[in-house]
């Protein structure tokens, strides 16, 4: 099949690119490297700098596309949320327009927990209310929203997949590593291995006195290559007229103290932590129920563990 994937030189986006290419997909990538990096695009993907505003040049003949080009820092979009709205919505509104000009009719999204806000119970389900905190959250949450409409209205054959924490490295068949390097990180694995590589004197917890076992923040982590491969398997779920939502997680969570137990046991460094007070719109706890896409395409997370997964994030970092 051809495929489109936008943001395809970023984590996600260059890890399921990789995977598609290695199914045998011809496969162009779109990204303006805004955030994404050339050297993410993977061999034998056809690469165009462009913003997804301009998509419409590439689509013609395109099978489906994968959707990850999105402005994604929360405390970035309470400051700036003009920007997200424009990019976010905007920017796939415009994506779709150009999708129906050009007689394509299948697209798997890059959502979000964050649609989720602080929710009621967990693990969430994917009937949960969905009441995002921040600017970000409603604006992929607004995309769902309008793929729900396109797919009513016009046909659209969508997916929308809701990820929790995504971690992990992966090394693609021909030996490359794709691994998380955002030039602004706010996910704690990379923050915490971060001070074990010595870039960073510590890192911050915030909040010891939540309601959970240790009082820290627990959240779901989801290896970047379980997530990849749910991406393939919800492309051949996209059913004409439907838009289906599948939430993303291992349905585990784990809290901040244990992430960073693993840590030091994995890197064997000390990693020193200073605590300080929680974020405002920070919940307890945060996991997923996958047993929709479980149930639905036969997709269950392979790398559950966490040490598995900062393991395999931490044989990825250049020494």
């Amino acid at each position: 099949m051809k495929l489109l994937v936008t943001g395809g030189a970023g984590y996600i986006g260059g890890v399921v690119a990789a995977q598609l290419v290695e199914a045998g997909h011809e496969v162009t990538v779109l990204d303006d490297l805004s955030t994404g990096h050339a050297d993410a695009v993977p061999p034998g993907a056809r690469f165009v700098e462009a913003t997804i505003t301009e998509a419409a040049d590439v689509l013609p003949g395109t099978d489906a596309v994968f959707h990850f080009a999105a402005k994604s820092l929360v405390g970035e979009s309470v400051e700036r949320p003009g920007l997200y709205w424009a990019h976010n919505l905007g920017g796939t509104l415009a994506l779709l327009d150009s999708m129906r000009a050009a007689g394509v009719g299948r697209i798997v999204f890059s959502s979000t927990a964050a649609t989720y806000g602080e929710p009621e119970r967990h693990p969430i389900l994917e009937t949960d209310p969905t009441r995002p905190t921040n600017p970000y959250g409603a604006s992929k949450l607004a995309v769902d929203t309008a793929l729900t409409a396109f797919a009513r209205l016009y046909g659209l054959a969508a997916v929308s997949l809701r990820y929790f924490n995504v971690a992990g490295a992966y090394t693609a068949a021909d030996g490359r590593t794709y691994r998380e390097r955002h030039t602004v990180e706010t996910h704690l694995i990379p923050n915490v291995l971060a001070v074990a590589r010595r870039l960073r004197e510590s890192v911050g917890v915030f909040g010891t006195d939540y309601p959970t076992p240790d009082g820290t923040c627990v959240r779901d982590y989801i290896h970047v290559a379980d997530l990849a491969r749910a991406h393939l398997l919800a492309l051949d779920a996209c059913s004409e007229g439907e838009h289906r939502i599948y939430n993303l997680g291992n349905g585990t969570g784990f809290s901040v103290t244990e992430v960073l137990s693993v840590c030091r046991e994995v890197t064997g460094h000390e990693i020193p932590a200073v605590v300080r007070e929680r974020r405002p719109g920070d919940p307890a706890v945060l996991v997923a129920s996958s047993e929709k896409i479980q149930r639905d395409l036969g997709w269950k997370p392979e790398r559950a563990s966490i040490r598995e997964i900062v393991a395999d994030a931490w044989a990825a970092l250049p020494r």
